[in-house]
């Protein structure tokens, strides 16, 4: 079964989608359905030689804008690229969706054509890299109003995630705060701190934003509003530091440098690249859904796509579900 890719999302046009996928093809192995306007993406697959490669098209005649509201796209464009994605997933057509386009329709998209699982707040998780290894960082983006219930079930997804995706036997969970004291942090911390405390998670209590990148937890809990805030400051700086750092040693100095200083450059920018995470899973819905970044390159669609694959292929959304649904009742108390 095949990756639905929303092939008219994103700030870069379809012609990036379509190399992502080609190379996901190449290097993967995985099946591909293109969606969106057919002519335009099958003209795009030709040109790029991935003709003869078992990528398929799927038509849908509407485009959502990324500055549309997610209830004008749900209303107005049923036939839009995104709804029709997701409709080949719910239909057993495809394993799962992957968008780089309006992140809110996809999520409103999302709920609707997939639904989420029962009594759940669906969540933005995404991988960062550490001076150890990537922690999962959850929410980044889907809520930024939030209950300290809704905390607990991210500290549970994310803990599933990380379980699953990094093969963690019992992922430390950290949450996010202004200091490690359990008193540290607004109501919602607060709060959210005594449910993680009393729940089975291995919570190992508040993470200082300072920490973050220590790789000392394997889960980071958050509000959305904190969340997307932490992930676009860390993208930032990446890419400010990989700019200062080649415009410093520039292009001379590297023809000069020696193997090993070379390799250790190179090594170091794959580790603060975002690309090499492609991009991030909607958990909580009852599917496996990849929301990519608006300005992602071939590179981020292609682990993206290769993301959605493995996500897929060790069933995290229905151990996801199972593990939830253990926990309902400590959900009701929690309300």
């Amino acid at each position: 079964m095949s990756v639905a890719v929303d092939a008219m999302g994103g700030d870069r046009g379809p012609d990036v989608l379509v190399k992502g996928a080609i190379d996901a093809v190449r290097d993967c192995g995985v099946e591909i359905t293109l969606v969106g306007i057919e002519n335009m993406l099958r003209e795009s697959l030709q040109r790029q030689g991935g003709g003869d490669l078992p990528i398929s098209i799927y038509p849908a005649s509407q485009v959502v804008d990324m500055k549309e509201s997610p209830a004008d796209s749900l209303r107005k464009k049923k036939d839009s690229s995104i709804r029709v994605a997701f409709e080949l997933v719910r239909q057993g057509k495809a394993m799962a969706v992957l968008s780089a386009g309006n992140s809110g329709a996809t999520l409103a998209t999302a709920m609707v054509a997939l639904g989420r699982i029962n009594g759940v707040r669906p969540a933005i998780a995404t991988l960062m890299p550490t001076l150890k290894k990537p922690v999962a960082m959850i929410d980044v983006g889907a809520n930024v109003d939030c209950k300290p219930v809704h905390l607990l079930q991210f500290g549970i997804m994310g803990s599933v995630f990380s379980g699953e995706l990094l093969d963690n036997s019992r992922p430390r969970v950290g949450l996010l705060s202004i200091g490690e004291e359990d008193t540290k942090g607004n109501q919602l911390v607060k709060k959210a701190y005594d449910l993680l405390a009393d729940s089975d998670l291995n919570f190992v209590g508040n993470v200082e934003g300072g920490e973050i990148f220590k790789g000392n937890v394997d889960v980071i809990v958050c509000d959305g509003f904190v969340g997307n805030i932490c992930l676009k400051l860390s993208e930032g700086l990446a890419k400010a530091i990989l700019t200062m750092l080649g415009s410093e040693i520039g292009e001379s100095l590297m023809a000069d440098m020696g193997d090993s200083l070379k390799s250790a450059f190179q090594r170091f920018y794959k580790i603060i690249d975002y690309t090499e995470y492609g991009g991030a899973p909607l958990l909580g819905i009852n599917g496996i859904a990849i929301i990519c970044h608006g300005l992602s390159g071939s590179k981020a669609v292609k682990n993206a796509i290769q993301l959605a694959h493995e996500l897929t292929k060790i069933e995290l959304a229905d151990k996801l579900k199972n593990s939830l649904a253990k926990r309902q009742d400590l959900f009701k108390v929690a309300q």
